[in-house]
């Protein structure tokens, strides 16, 4: 697999667009492609940040090792997809919350900052849910 590959393919499993990682690296979506398409080889500059932005090693990425993860890196850590995918249903939630009809809490309405409470609690228990969910269909080779 050629350098672009493995930049692109870790880029999807993080659920990463070309112009989020271009905008970081200061340069143009195009030209971030053109790395993908193994046109352009980066410096070793622009090389180091791909890797920090995707988390993994520039080792990884040059095809001296097939591990992606960091040391220490916790697999079941929630992606920036999970992370937004959480903040949608969240905010769904929290406007069904906010509708024409007061929120009661045992016969007593809800003021904002018990609003921001559940808000806070909700969004814990989604993520734990999530990371739960991963634990449990990872498959095994592919756990650590």
């Amino acid at each position: 697999m050629s350098l672009g590959e493995r930049i692109r393919n870790r880029r999807k499993q993080l659920g990463l667009k070309q112009l989020e990682i271009a905008e970081q690296l200061g340069m143009g979506r195009s030209n971030f492609g053109h790395i993908e398409n193994d046109r352009v080889v980066p410096s070793s500059t622009d090389l180091d940040k791909i890797a920090d932005i995707l988390k993994t090693k520039s080792d990884y990425l040059l095809g001296k090792t097939n591990d992606p993860s960091l040391p220490n890196e916790d697999p079941y850590a929630l992606t920036p997809k999970e992370e937004n995918d959480i903040a949608i249903k969240l905010q769904k939630m929290m406007d069904e919350l906010d509708s024409d009809t007061s929120v009661a809490f045992m016969g007593e309405v809800m003021d904002e900052e018990d609003k921001e409470l559940l808000r806070l609690s909700l969004e814990n228990a989604m993520r734990m849910s999530k990371q739960m969910a991963k634990k449990k269909f990872t498959p095994k080779k592919y756990r650590k």
